[in-house]
């Protein structure tokens, strides 16, 4: 069992590859429709996971440092899945609506990442495992990742949750119902394993990470196995891209 639990400590790697690939393959696509800022705003949102999950590597393999812990803390703790949220925004409302909430999710983003990267550690701390409760010396940049937390629950989960509803109820099961669910199962995935390093099983974290953003991808790739005017409904309703 032992054993076991040892292993998933080398998952971050697989995730961290997984991640970076599936960047490229949504930078690529971005590339071919430059006017299609959900793209873009996953592509980043792909590369950030792989970030976190890099970190998270890192520290299995040479153990725990200070950069490592912020870059950990700013990539994952406390964007996640912003920024997949932030291209999820784009495909449900209007151009207009989505670049101002984009302007205040990067202004409320690089302020509370200054404030996480100017903190300083608590030498006291558990140097072991990657965590921002009683490590950041000032506890109240804890008080950020809520609600980014919330904002990808809301628009990336919800996001992909009402659009898989709104697919079967106008067109049956299909690729981008299907794509939807699972795109919103892997979105959630990441933070019911997180809740479970609140209890030190920092192993389920790495599990959920991996079949999480490996959810992701499938959705995305069944959304856009056929050509249609969009991957969402509300899309194809009113284009903006």
């Amino acid at each position: 069992m032992q054993n076991l639990i040892q292993l998933t400590h080398y998952i971050p790697i697989i995730s961290t590859i997984i991640s970076f690939a599936f960047s490229v393959v949504l930078f690529r696509h971005w590339r071919r429709r430059p006017d299609a800022a959900y793209l873009m705003w996953w592509c980043i949102g792909a590369f950030l996971f792989g970030i976190g999950t890099l970190t998270e590597a890192y520290t299995g393999l040479f153990g725990w440092n200070d950069f490592v812990l912020k870059a950990w803390y700013i990539s994952g703790a406390l964007m996640g899945g912003a920024p997949l949220a932030q291209g999820t925004v784009y495909l449900l409302f209007k151009k207009k609506t989505a670049d101002i909430m984009a302007v205040c999710l990067v202004v409320y983003t690089v302020i509370a990442s200054i404030c996480v990267a100017f903190s300083p550690i608590n030498a006291a701390a558990d140097h072991f495992n990657l965590t921002g409760r009683g490590t950041l010396e000032w506890a109240w940049v804890r008080a950020f990742s809520p609600f980014s937390n919330t904002y990808a629950l809301i628009f990336l989960v919800g996001g992909a949750a009402w659009s898989a509803f709104q697919y079967a109820r106008k067109q049956g099961t299909g690729n981008r119902m299907w794509g939807n669910i699972w795109v919103a199962v892997g979105a959630l995935l990441p933070g019911i394993g997180g809740s479970f390093t609140r209890f030190g099983f920092t192993e389920a974290l790495f599990v959920t990470e991996f079949i999480g953003i490996l959810l992701i991808w499938l959705g995305y790739r069944l959304m856009t196995a056929v050509e249609a005017p969009s991957i969402y409904p509300a899309q194809q309703a009113a284009p903006t891209d």
